[in-house]
């Protein structure tokens, strides 16, 4: 069975869906595998790493797509890569399916099986495959990393000769995986760390990682089957604004990871509150690529306002790339093999596996995620 990876082509993208260890590893299993040339040089692996792997590095990228049984990617396709898909081919990467209608009805038209790796389930079976948990591991701490670049305070508390420093004051609002590592990354290099979630079952999480849990009673709240965080009413994000308007103004750094999985991300942090905050502070906006959790922060732009600096970078994996990549093409691999049935050399997407349900949208020229046929309407 050919898998092919081509070089991603999104704007400012520099991971890449497969690595050369996870290429042997595949190979062993009996893929063959043809790469784009350069698909990996952004993330630090260079052609010559796949050839020695078994990997044939081809030019032509439309030739790569249209032999390809299985694409693997990290971002989704464009119109004229799902055009050179052969039908019954399986297209694996991030697709983004609650906002790209007419991208997956074309993957449905051209006969494609495609697998949106957003939509796999967080279930213990599937925690191996879940490319949003480890994608957003590796974010959480690249918050921190641009937070004490951006900061002019160091982190730690220092007592030397010439004085003492106070610890940076550090305010999580969020606490799912991005949040529980930027808290675990902040304190390891010395801030005082506060948190907030929405959710009081991560209290103790929280807490295990030495941050103090800010408690505001919401009321009602919870969270969703699959982990994630309930929308707040108007009324309980107006509290929740109240709540951490004081703990804000007092922070020397704030990050925001607060995301609602396939709605936009909610604005938590006003215009006010970052005013509020003293000159030479920063907040990381986690969620800039999603409509942001700060109002003012602008993707891909550092904005400053009254002193305040709002970082609001996207893709934040790839400003660890090469992890990002390692982490990434093993989630693709554990799918893959998880799958895989090696008498037969063939997928066995079994349309009744409570993983596929979940994750396959376009199967047999038609959308077949319920979910996601539901929001289309039944389209």
């Amino acid at each position: 069975m050919q898998i092919g990876v081509p070089k991603e082509t999104g704007p400012g993208e520099v991971r890449t869906a497969l690595v050369p260890a996870n290429a042997s590893k595949l190979i062993k299993q009996g893929f063959a595998i043809s790469m784009q040339a350069g698909a990996g040089q952004s993330a630090g692996f260079a052609d010559a790493e796949y050839e020695a792997a078994g990997v044939a590095i081809e030019n032509d990228r439309s030739a790569l797509l249209a032999r390809a049984d299985i694409v693997l990617a990290v971002r989704k396709p464009e119109a004229g890569d799902v055009a050179a898909l052969k039908a019954g081919a399986l297209f694996v990467s991030f697709l983004d399916p609650f906002n790209e209608q007419s991208l997956v009805q074309q993957l449905a038209a051209q006969g494609a099986t495609s697998i949106s790796m957003e939509m796999v389930p967080r279930s213990t079976r599937a925690q191996k495959m879940d490319a949003l948990s480890s994608q957003a591991n590796l974010a959480g701490y690249v918050t921190v990393i641009q937070a004490a670049s951006h900061s002019p305070k160091i982190m730690p508390m220092m007592m030397t000769p010439s004085g003492t420093i106070a610890p940076a004051r550090v305010f999580v609002i969020g606490a799912g995986v991005a949040g529980l590592q930027a808290i675990a990354t902040a304190k390891r290099l010395g801030a005082r760390v506060e948190a907030f979630d929405t959710r009081p079952v991560v209290a103790e999480q929280v807490q295990s990682l030495g941050a103090k849990f800010v408690e505001i009673d919401l009321g009602d709240t919870g969270q969703t089957d699959q982990g994630y965080a309930k929308a707040l009413t108007a009324e309980q994000m107006e509290m929740q604004r109240q709540g951490q308007k004081q703990i804000i103004s007092q922070s020397d750094i704030v990050i925001t990871t607060a995301q609602l999985f396939g709605r936009p991300a909610p604005q938590i942090v006003s215009k006010d509150m970052v005013e509020s905050m003293k000159p030479g502070s920063v907040i990381v906006d986690m969620a800039v690529e999603s409509g942001g959790n700060v109002e003012g922060s602008v993707l891909d732009q550092v904005v400053e306002i009254n002193g305040v600096k709002i970082v609001g970078q996207g893709n934040l994996p790839g400003e660890v790339a090469r992890n990002a990549s390692e982490m990434y093409s093993n989630n693709l691999v554990n799918l893959l093999l998880e799958f895989w049935d090696a008498e037969a050399t063939k997928l066995d997407l079994d349309p009744e596996d409570e993983i596929i349900q979940a994750c396959v949208i376009t199967r047999d020229g038609a959308v077949v995620n319920e979910t996601i046929k539901n929001i289309y309407g039944g389209s």
